[in-house]
């Protein structure tokens, strides 16, 4: 008899399970939705908007990816959706408050992209689905995104003013006596090698550590320094950098700079932004024009 109850129990739990699991409504577009969370009272989205809130990202069981706990910008609401079912559809469903799960299929995904960024679970055919859970926090608008660009364009504006003053302001605080070169780089060689010359068609090996003005460290191959700033990356093997001079595309001040020194020799660069990132800037450090400071040990040219 217990055996009978416990298998009846099962059952009613999986129907149940499977029940929430497909109890999601169909539009006429052919997207599948489900509201967990509804506040018929918040702002919508219109497209081009920005919604802020948390995702989880499933495949079937799987989850791919998650910012719960953590909101933030997720999606930017697209004109139009790319085919029937598409989530974007969903998105300007929402409210802020709101959360939603959008069940996509996947196979409607994989005919868009490269199979290489489809996730490995992913079989073609097999009729599996995408689950995007979105929880509403706050919409960002067009409007708003059009201030924030102006502002933007202002203070790079601004620093592209200011720049020049910077890079003076450190020569001088740093008593360095070298003077630019015609493109405006510092060459600073603390200590002249004996070895033989970097040139084109050379393979060059280096540690070097790169640091904003104001010391920012925002890359090295010394793990020493990466720890000295708390920057370690975990899983990175810090060794020299070997790369063959010419072949492999640098910054235009990095090539001028180590182009003619000698292996053995260590160097100080700074590199104004017109010959490292520009006005475009890399990854979170290094803002448009933020001149820049190397400092490279040149372990070997073969």
């Amino acid at each position: 008899m217990k055996k009978v109850l416990f298998i009846a129990m099962l059952a009613i739990v999986c129907v149940a399970m499977t029940a929430c699991k497909n109890n999601f409504k169909k539009t006429d577009n052919g997207l599948l939705y489900r509201f967990e969370t509804i506040n018929p009272d918040g702002a919508q989205p219109a497209a081009g908007d920005i919604i802020v809130g948390e995702l989880i990202l499933r495949l079937e069981e799987d989850t791919l990816f998650s910012n719960v706990g953590n909101p933030n910008r997720i999606f930017q609401v697209a004109e139009n959706c790319m085919f029937k079912g598409d989530f974007q559809e969903g998105l300007l469903m929402l409210h802020e408050g709101d959360k939603a799960i959008f069940k996509v299929p996947a196979d409607s995904v994989g005919k868009l992209v490269d199979p290489r960024q489809m996730p490995p679970a992913y079989e073609a055919g097999k009729g599996q689905y995408f689950y995007y859970e979105v929880t509403v926090n706050d919409i960002v608008t067009k409007e708003d995104l059009m201030q924030e660009q102006a502002n933007f364009i202002k203070e790079c504006e601004q620093r592209k003013a200011d720049e020049p003053a910077l890079i003076a302001k450190y020569v001088a605080d740093n008593n360095i006596t070298a003077k630019p070169t015609k493109s405006g780089l510092y060459i600073i060689v603390n200590k002249k090698g004996d070895g033989d010359k970097v040139a084109n068609g050379k393979q060059v090996s280096v540690n070097y550590t790169g640091r904003l003005l104001d010391g920012t460290l925002f890359d090295t191959s010394r793990e020493a320094d990466a720890k000295a700033a708390n920057k370690v990356q975990q899983g990175r093997k810090y060794e020299p950098m070997t790369y063959t001079v010419g072949a492999q595309p640098m910054i235009k001040g990095w090539e001028e700079g180590l182009m003619g020194q000698t292996a053995g020799s260590d160097i100080t660069l700074i590199v104004p932004s017109e010959l490292a990132y520009g006005d475009r800037g890399a990854g979170q450090d290094i803002l448009p024009y933020t001149p820049l400071t190397f400092n490279v040990t040149i372990e070997s040219v073969e």
